[in-house]
């Protein structure tokens, strides 16, 4: 049986300052992690001594140095959140990393959180800048001058499952989801042919089939071997191919079906001939048509589509659900969503305009042509496209669809709300977030699969959390309810 199922995600941001002739990506990022207000008086370490970015899941380590930040570095661009999420700057933006979830609908409201957290540090930090100065804040993937900016999935695996079958048997599948979660772009980059509006923001900057980077000759399937968690059980599947959504309904369809796909892939219950003769290509192909009708080929000659291609997907995970149940309780219902999307994107793709964030943004935009008289060339269309991921709830404009009602809602903000501070209850974030908030002044240093504290006396104390469905509420709670500091918690684990 498949291992249990455990996501999150990580968003890198894009940012401007308005009115800022010396802009400073880099600055101006450590002004927005340092500024959200709950961390303002933690100060721990990012355990980096847990991290290894450069092993590749086929099978070798590459040989190059991976820098780690000083102390002093480390505490400026890294704050782990009581949720259990970690906020940090990489490279030049502002990224939040979920913590971990055990379904979708977890994944989604932490996603969202982050938002909420990224407006809140936005509006603490343009306190400090000069008057008429502003930080703007995206939620995508493009900043439309040749650079792009990621969205990362990460799905906990059986480590018994060979790599080379979950990237064989993924790939076509990761080449035409973005038909139903792509985010939408005006215009195309990095070299490709011109379009006026494409499915996906990512689909441009990819550039080979299987590889480790994550920047440059950017891979379909990434192959980083990083699992944190216990190595000779499980792997993290690293998917870096996704685009960044505004839409819940998106989000939760991106992720739902990409959960069912690979829980047929550990079961050995996948056995499609959907190889794809050049994915790279493919991928571009199909963003750079709307309406879903453009065929890519097969290694056996065949051409298809990729509603054909999800098609076959979709009706392999019908027949999984038949014989194996539901296997998670969110299972059919993401199952019955996908059947009625991949319809809908057959019949008329534009009947998805209050679901699926490329179809919302073109709804949007050929309405807006159509009442001005204007085409793809008016500037105010590229500022709209843009202006849509604005994660300001009074500015962004697919805020004002979800006020007015043009956004299916699967969230209530109490939700979200919820999610900003409390950890997920049912993964081992929730031994996290509570050590942070009951033992925060002796936490020393924090990883996903591992926390220190510093006791005063003695040498630093790391408690390692291999397995992470295990620091769950039920597992713990006990343990936290009777150890009043950090010491007694020791004590309390080791007696």
């Amino acid at each position: 049986m498949a291992a249990p199922r455990i996501v999150g995600s990580e968003t890198e941001y894009g940012l401007t300052v308005q009115n800022d002739p010396d802009f400073d990506s880099i600055a101006t990022s450590l002004l927005l992690v340092n500024s959200y207000s709950s961390v303002q008086s933690l100060r721990l370490l990012w355990d980096y001594d847990q991290e290894d970015p450069l092993v590749d899941a086929r099978g070798f380590e590459l040989d190059e140095e991976y820098d780690v930040p000083d102390q002093q570095d480390n505490m400026a661009i890294n704050k782990v959140l009581p949720n259990g999420a970690r906020f940090y700057v990489d490279h030049a933006h502002p990224e939040f990393s979920t913590p971990e979830c055990s379904n979708v609908f977890d994944l989604l409201r932490y996603e969202k959180a982050g938002e909420r957290i990224l407006n809140l540090s936005r509006m603490s930090a343009n306190q400090h800048l000069p008057s008429g100065r502003t930080i703007l804040v995206y939620k995508n993937n493009s900043d439309q001058k040749g650079n792009s900016y990621g969205y990362h999935e990460n799905y906990l695996m059986d480590r018994r499952t060979p790599f080379q079958t979950i990237a064989e048997q993924l790939m076509p599948f990761l080449v035409t989801r973005q038909i139903f979660c792509g985010a939408g772009k005006v215009g195309a980059e990095n070299g490709t042919d011109p379009v006026p509006y494409q499915i996906s923001q990512r689909a441009d900057f990819f550039e080979t089939e299987i590889g480790l980077d994550t920047m440059v000759k950017r891979p379909i399937i990434n192959t980083r071997d990083e699992p944190h968690a216990n190595r000779d059980r499980f792997r993290r599947l690293h998917v870096i191919v996704g685009d960044a959504n505004m839409s819940e309904y998106t989000t939760y369809l991106k992720v739902g079906t990409t959960l069912v796909v690979l829980q047929m892939i550990e079961d050995g219950a996948l056995a499609l001939n959907l190889t794809l003769d050049n994915p790279v290509q493919a991928l571009r192909a199909i963003s750079h048509d709307p309406t879903c009708k453009i065929t890519v080929a097969l290694k056996d000659g065949r051409k298809m589509t990729a509603i054909d291609i999800q098609r076959c997907f979709h009706e392999a995970a019908c027949r999984y659900l038949e014989r194996h149940g539901p296997c998670h309780p969110t299972f059919p219902q993401i199952v019955a969503e996908w059947g009625s999307v991949l319809e809908r994107l057959a019949t008329d793709p534009m009947q998805l305009h209050r679901e699926i964030d490329w179809v919302m943004k073109l709804h949007l935009l050929l309405h807006y042509m159509e009442r001005r008289g204007s085409d793809w060339d008016d500037p105010r269309i590229a500022m709209m496209d843009l202006q849509y991921h604005d994660i300001r709830p009074e500015k962004g404009l697919y805020y004002v669809l979800e006020r007015s009602g043009g956004a299916r809602r699967l969230l209530t903000e109490a939700d979200i709300q919820r999610a900003i501070d409390d950890p997920p209850e049912d993964t081992r974030a929730y031994f996290r977030g509570q050590c942070l908030k009951k033992f925060r002044q002796q936490v020393f240093g924090v990883n996903w699969d591992s926390i220190s504290f510093n006791l005063g006396d003695g040498p630093i104390k790391r408690i390692m959390m291999e397995d992470p469905t295990r620091g769950t509420k039920q597992h713990v709670q006990e343990l936290l309810d009777r150890s009043q500091t950090a010491a007694e918690l020791i004590a309390n684990l080791v007696s």
